[in-house]
């Protein structure tokens, strides 16, 4: 079964550019949306192995986006898209539990690296959590 990726932009332009990117070069599911609220929903209902957020959206912006889905599910990375980038919104969002935070405009293959990158993480989170499960039923 194919990961999941949840792309969130008000922009309907970027979230067709982002989502075509990701289906083209990736094996991942991609839904997209340009509402943050229906963002915290679909994530709420499971499945949505990534997010991918833009910082400054209306109703909710990225970092609120992030609280709701680490609320959720703390292991699940949060990626940020902004053309608004300075150090202070950068270190919020990571230091809120952000994975990584790209500046608009971006190239292709930085997307694309940091999602695989995120992937990556995820498949060790569940081989470690798996583990501690093992080492938990070995020792009884």
């Amino acid at each position: 079964m194919a990961e999941k990726i949840l792309i969130v932009d008000d922009e309907l332009d970027m979230l067709k550019l982002l989502s075509m990117i990701i289906k083209e070069k990736t094996p991942y599911e991609v839904t997209t949306t340009n509402n943050p609220l229906e963002a915290v929903e679909l994530a709420k209902q499971g499945g949505i192995d990534l997010v991918i957020t833009d910082l400054k959206m209306p109703g909710l912006d990225g970092i609120e986006v992030l609280e709701a889905v680490k609320k959720d599910d703390p292991d699940r990375p949060v990626i940020f898209i902004t053309a608004y980038a300075t150090v202070e919104s950068a270190s919020e969002a990571i230091q809120k539990g952000g994975f990584d935070f790209i500046t608009k405009p971006f190239r292709k293959e930085q997307i694309l690296f940091t999602v695989d990158r995120a992937m990556k993480w995820i498949a060790m989170q569940k081989e470690n959590k798996l583990l501690k499960e093992q080492l938990k039923k070995s020792e009884q």
